[in-house]
């Protein structure tokens, strides 16, 4: 067992397990921690409490004090030095006609490093552009490249749904999202009314997928032919939520509407009567 307190560094970021090195850290509190790319400032999201050993990658890093008022200046210090980086890396790529979109800016803690956010369809050669931006800044330079969905989480926006981003609000990890999920909950394969603002495949699709691969395995296909309490008929409909499905019955011309619960009560009692 390890003692660990899990910090976000962005909003809707993932969480990171740091050893809270003998403080009393509680949820909520800013922090100033020890990472792979220098020192961070960062929210305590969750406060110290124990784990299991595969819970974390090994070695932890530490928490290196509470953040305090002058942390904090620090931050918002950063936040509009990033903003006037950002004006300045854009004017560059410009300059050097590259075939790029820059998306964000962000110092890190300590100063030791610009990070550039951008996408683009393919490779760029940054070269020299990290060389003037190197030369201007005089710090170390980091150009990364993103996908869609993090362009999405980082930018923020409204949905179809006329709801603010799941991806920039509260999803600390984008999960896989495929057609099948679409498709298993009877839902348009329309591209516009299945994506999201990134042009993928909305995040919520994942959400009640587990509820509706439940369902589908208690229930029959469409076109089975099914034994209900009515007499032998052809699923032609099913509405999987409401666990109810249409059948067809058989030499008696009419659709039925049985619930998955009048089935299996027909079918306990057909085996008591044999």
């Amino acid at each position: 067992m390890y003692e660990v307190v899990g910090v976000r560094f962005k909003k809707a970021g993932k969480i990171y397990y740091f050893d809270p090195n003998g403080l009393d850290i509680i949820d909520n509190e800013y922090v100033i921690v020890e990472t792979v790319r220098g020192v961070e400032f960062g929210k305590a999201v969750i406060g110290t409490k124990k784990v299991e050993d595969n819970d974390v990658v090994l070695p932890l890093k530490k928490v290196l004090r509470i953040a305090d008022q002058k942390d904090r200046l620090i931050v918002e210090e950063n936040k509009k030095a990033a903003k006037e980086a950002f004006d300045v890396c854009f004017t560059k790529v410009i300059d050097h006609t590259l075939d790029m979109k820059l998306v964000d800016v962000e110092y890190t803690f300590d100063r030791n490093k610009i990070i550039f956010y951008f996408t683009a369809d393919g490779r760029v050669d940054f070269r020299e552009l990290v060389k003037d931006l190197a030369s201007i800044f005089r710090t170390r330079i980091e150009l990364r490249q993103i996908g869609v969905r993090d362009e999405a989480k980082l930018l923020g926006g409204i949905g179809p749904c006329g709801r603010m981003l799941c991806c920039s609000t509260f999803l600390g990890d984008f999960e896989p999202v495929s057609i099948k999920m679409a498709k298993d909950q009877n839902l348009s394969l329309n591209p516009s009314k299945i994506s999201g603002l990134c042009g993928r495949l909305m995040c919520c699709l994942k959400y009640e997928n587990d509820e509706y691969e439940s369902a589908k395995e208690q229930m029959p296909d469409l076109h089975e032919v099914i034994a209900t309490p009515s007499g032998t008929g052809r699923v032609v409909g099913i509405n999987i939520l409401e666990r109810v499905l249409q059948v067809d019955l058989a030499g008696k011309d009419r659709v039925v509407e049985f619930t998955l619960e009048e089935l299996q009560e027909g079918a306990v009692s057909s085996q008591a009567t044999d």
